[in-house]
C-alpha cells in the first residue's frame, strides 16, 4: 500500500541448544507475523541453537540437527507469503559458519555468512566461526535438499521498492559494513540478525549506530538481538529490537523481557526511493565504485514472487513534520532556526551597508517573528536597535488587538516606531482607477498590500536601509499574497519558514523573554492568521480570517512536506494525512483541502519564480534559485484527477 512494507523483529525465548524447542517458537513467531501481514521478521543470531552454545558449535549433533530444524522451518511455514531470517551454524567446506537463512514459502532464498567475527573481551567467534572473507563470491550451497546461492553478496527483490539485504551483528560495527554495499546495489531493506550483549551504556551506542548507518544508507534496518534465554555465565543478553527509517527511529522495545515477542513498524520504502533520488548522490557513488569495485557486478539478486503488504497502514505519522516532535529539543532546534535566519540577514546588512532595517509591522505571527530575527541580527553585528524602523501601517481591516500588539512589542524592544495610516491614499487609489471602494473584492485588498510595500520601499530608499520580507514558506507554496505587493521584499527571512513552526519559535521566544514581552507575544500567537484588509465587525473583531478562506495551515504545512521533499502522490497524501489528523479534521475536509492545495501550488509557481533571496532553513525551501524549480504554466490535472 502506497510502498508501505510492514516489517518485524522476533526475539523467541530460547533455551541453549534445545534446538527442537527454539524450532517451535520460531515457527510460533513466523505465524503470528505473517497473520499481521508482515512482510519480513528478523530473528536474532544463531537463535535455532542459542548464541551461547560455546564448544558445542563443534558437536555433529547440534549440527545436524539445526539442519533438520531449518527444514521443519520450511515444511511449517511453506504457505505463507512472508520472508523469514533466521540464524544457525553451518557446514561448509570443511568449516563452521554463523549464518542468516532468508526463507519464504518453503524455500532457502539465500544463505548469508557473517563477514567480521568478534574475536576480543567477551567474544570469542574465531574459535567456533570461519570468516567469511570473500565478500564477491559467487558460491551455492547444497542445504535441507535445496542448491542455494551463498554469500553476503545477495540481495533478495520483491520489486523496485522493496529489497532486502542482510548483515550479521558485527558486520554492522565494521568500518565499512556490508550493508553500505547492499544499499549502493539497490536494497531498500536491511535485516540484522544479532546477538549484542547488555553493557552499561551500550544500549544507546547501539541504537545511535543502527540509526546512523539507516541514515548513511538511506534505507530501514531492521535489527534483532538474542534475549535473556542465552546463557548468563559471563554476560547477559537483553534481547533488543530496534526498527529505523533513513536515520529515524521508528520502533524499539523495552528489553529484558522474559517471553516471546514481536515489534513491528510498516517502513515506507517508496519514500525512501524518493530521498535517495532527490536527496542524495548514493546513484553517483554506485556508478563510480562500479569502476573502482569491478566485482560489484557480481552481486546476486534473488526474486521474491509475492509477500504479504498491509490493508492498512499501521504507523504513527507526525501532524506537524516542520516542528520537533521531542520537546526536549526545543531549546537546540529554536536556537538554531534563528542563528540561521539571524546571521543571514546580518551578512546582507554587512553586505549591502544598510544604515536601517525597515520592517512592516502588523502585530501578526509573520513580522512578529521577522521584529524578533531583526533584533538578534543587529545584535550580532553590533548595530543598535534604534537603526530598525518599525512602519505600522493601519488600514480598513486593522483592528485595536493587533495594533496594540504590534506597538507594545516595538516600544519593548527599542526600534523606532513609525505610524503610517494607508486609509486615504488608498482611497486616492479607488478614486485614480474610478473603483468602487463598497466592492470588497480582491483590488480592493491588493490596493492596501501593495500600497504598504510601496511606503516600505521608499521608507527604506530614504533611510539607506533594506526592506525585510515577513512572508513564510506556507505562505509562499500556496502563493498567498498579492504580487509585487508583500510578495517582495529586499531580503525575506521568513522564506524558509512554515507557519506551523512561526507560532512554535515565537512560543520559543515567549518563554525566555521578560514578561511584557511574553504576554504580547503569547497575544500574538493566539491571534487568528489575517491579513486584516476587510473592515472589522461591529465589535471591531477580526472578520477576514486566513484559515476560513483556505483551510488550516497545519493541513497545508502536512501536504507540502510530504509533497516537496517525498514526492508523495495525492492519494497517498491523503491517506497520511487521515492518520495524522484522524481525531482532528473528518476525511472530506482533509480532501477538500488537499484540492486546494495542488491548484494553488501549481497555479502560483509565478510568484515563487521571482522571489527575493532568504535563508534555507529545514529541508524543505521553494527558491526558484536553490530547491525548486518549476515552470510557471506546469499542468496540475493529474494531481487533481488523483483526488
Amino acid at each position: 500500500m502506497f510502498g508501505f512494507y510492514r516489517v518485524s523483529s522476533a526475539i523467541p525465548l530460547v533455551r541453549i541448544a534445545d534446538i527442537r524447542y527454539n524450532t517451535e517458537q520460531i515457527i510460533k513467531n513466523i505465524k503470528e507475523a505473517d497473520s499481521n501481514s508482515t512482510a519480513l521478521v528478523v530473528f536474532p543470531e544463531l537463535c535455532i541453537t542459542g548464541y551461547t552454545c560455546g564448544d558445542l558449535f563443534f558437536q555433529s549433533t547440534l549440527l545436524e540437527n539445526a539442519q533438520k530444524a531449518l527444514t521443519e522451518i520450511l515444511n511449517k511455514t511453506k504457505h505463507l507469503n512472508i520472508i523469514s531470517t533466521v540464524g544457525l551454524p553451518i557446514t561448509y567446506h570443511n568449516s563452521v559458519y554463523n549464518c542468516a537463512a532468508v526463507l519464504h514459502k518453503g524455500n532457502i532464498l539465500g544463505i548469508v555468512p557473517k563477514t567480521n567475527l568478534p574475536n576480543y573481551k567477551e567474544f570469542y567467534e574465531k574459535r567456533w566461526f570461519t570468516q567469511y572473507s570473500d565478500f564477491f563470491s559467487h558460491e551455492t550451497i547444497n542445504f535441507c535438499d535445496q542448491t542455494v546461492p551463498f554469500g553476503p553478496n545477495i540481495i533478495f527483490e520483491f520489486n523496485q521498492e522493496f529489497k532486502l539485504g542482510i548483515e550479521i551483528c558485527e558486520d554492522l560495527w565494521g568500518i565499512i559494513p556490508p550493508s553500505s554495499f547492499h544499499a549502493l546495489l539497490g536494497a531498500t531493506v536491511i535485516a540484522n540478525l544479532s546477538a549484542s550483549n547488555e553493557l552499561v551504556g551500550k544500549s544507546e551506542y547501539r541504537r545511535d549506530l543502527i540509526k546512523n548507518q539507516s541514515a548513511r544508507c538511506m534505507c530501514g534496518y531492521i535489527y534483532s538481538s538474542a534475549g535473556v534465554g542465552e546463557s548468563s555465565s559471563d554476560v547477559l543478553y537483553g534481547g533488543h529490537s530496534i526498527i529505523a527509517e533513513n536515520g529515524a527511529l521508528i520502533n524499539e522495545n523495552s528489553r529484558f523481557q522474559r517471553e516471546n515477542y514481536i515489534y513491528y513498524s510498516d517502513i515506507d520504502c517508496q519514500r525512501i526511493l524518493a530521498a535517495r533520488i532527490s536527496e542524495s548522490s548514493i546513484g553517483i557513488t554506485t556508478n563510480q565504485l562500479r569502476t573502482i569495485i569491478p566485482q560489484l557486478k557480481d552481486y546476486r539478486f534473488v526474486s521474491v514472487d509475492n509477500i504479504n503488504t498491509p490493508k492498512e497502514i499501521k504507523r504513527n505519522i507526525i501532524a506537524h513534520p516542520f516542528v520537533p516532535p521531542n520537546p526536549t529539543q526545543k531549546n537546540t532546534r529554536c536556537s538554531e532556526i534563528f542563528s540561521i535566519q539571524s546571521s543571514a540577514l546580518a551578512k546582507r546588512l554587512e553586505h549591502t551597508s544598510a544604515k536601517k532595517s525597515v520592517v512592516g509591522i502588523s502585530g501578526g505571527l509573520d513580522s512578529t517573528l521577522a521584529m524578533l530575527v531583526i533584533k538578534m541580527a543587529h545584535e550580532l553585528i553590533n548595530k543598535p536597535t534604534s537603526d530598525i524602523i518599525a512602519v505600522t501601517m493601519p488600514g480598513f481591516g486593522t483592528t485595536d488587538r493587533t495594533y496594540q500588539n504590534a506597538v507594545s512589542m516595538c516600544k519593548i524592544i527599542g526600534c523606532e516606531l513609525r505610524e503610517i495610516n494607508i486609509k486615504d491614499v488608498c482611497e486616492k487609489q479607488f478614486e485614480l482607477l474610478n473603483l468602487d471602494s463598497s466592492v470588497k473584492n480582491t483590488t480592493y485588498e491588493n490596493v492596501q498590500a501593495r500600497q504598504r510595500t510601496m511606503l516600505l520601499m521608499n521608507t527604506a530608499n530614504e533611510e539607506g536601509g533594506i526592506v525585510i520580507g515577513t512572508g513564510d514558506l506556507s505562505e509562499i507554496a500556496l502563493g498567498w499574497s498579492t504580487y509585487n505587493g508583500d510578495h517582495m521584499s529586499m531580503y525575506s527571512v521568513n522564506c524558509g519558514v512554515p507557519k506551523t513552526l512561526i507560532r512554535y519559535l515565537i512560543e520559543w521566544c515567549a518563554e525566555k523573554s521578560e514578561k511584557s514581552l511574553k504576554n504580547t507575544l503569547i497575544d500574538i500567537i493566539d491571534t487568528p492568521v489575517s491579513p486584516e484588509l476587510l473592515p472589522p465587525d461591529k465589535q471591531g473583531q477580526i472578520t477576514q480570517k486566513t484559515e476560513d478562506i483556505i483551510g488550516p495551515y497545519e493541513l497545508h504545512d502536512f501536504f507540502l512536506y510530504h509533497n516537496v521533499k517525498y514526492g508523495a502522490s495525492p492519494s497517498k497524501i491523503e491517506i497520511l494525512a487521515n492518520i495524522a489528523f484522524k481525531d482532528v479534521y473528518e476525511p472530506e475536509i482533509i480532501k477538500k483541502y488537499l484540492k486546494f492545495f495542488f491548484h494553488r501550488f501549481f497555479s502560483q509557481q509565478f510568484k515563487r519564480n521571482c522571489i527575493p533571496d532568504g535563508p534555507k532553513v529545514g529541508t524543505i525551501a521553494l527558491s526558484p534559485r536553490g530547491d525548486w524549480r518549476m515552470p510557471p504554466d506546469a499542468s496540475s490535472t493529474l494531481w487533481l484527477d488523483e483526488l
